[in-house]
């Protein structure tokens, strides 16, 4: 079974990578010295430094899989070759309400690098999927659990 490609953009990549050397070089230094520094308190059956620690190991070592999971599927978003007239991964999209009249502006990301508080949402999220292939001036709607939300496309930017 083929592994799913992991949609980065440039920096998204940069930040993954940079997470995977942080963990593998500073956080894995700092969880032994802390098993260590809890075994040496003695019996570490009831020892809840030792517990904690060895927690933090397996989720250290957990994310770690995981990135190196995603960066090894990973597929670079082109930005420089993207085409402003229809919407597709690394496009920047403004969209306007047609219900409140607010105009929202998106990036369009894979959903590794997904943050609706910094404007970039998924390309498998509602929005991200009845946008995607649309061009300039269309209107789409999105099923939501709220009802059907109605967005203008009014600009594609790279």
């Amino acid at each position: 079974m083929k592994e799913k490609d992991v949609m980065l953009t440039v920096t998204g990549l940069k930040q993954l990578e940079d997470e995977l050397e942080q963990l593998k070089t500073v956080k894995r230094r700092q969880v032994a010295e802390r098993i260590k520094q809890a075994i040496e308190f003695g019996d570490i059956s009831e020892n809840s430094e030792y517990e904690d620690a060895k927690n933090e190991q397996a989720f250290i070592e957990g994310r770690i899989l995981t990135l190196e999971k995603m960066l090894r599927n990973a597929k670079i978003i082109d930005d420089e070759n993207l085409d402003n007239e229809v919407v597709s991964l690394g496009s920047k999209v403004i969209l306007k309400d047609l219900e409140f009249g607010d105009e929202l502006e998106y990036s369009i990301v894979g959903s590794v690098e997904a943050d609706p508080d910094a404007n970039k949402i998924s390309n498998e999220s509602p929005v991200g999927r009845a946008i995607l292939g649309q061009s300039k001036g269309s209107v789409v709607e999105v099923n939501v659990p709220a009802g059907i939300l109605k967005y203008e496309i009014v600009d594609i930017l790279r």
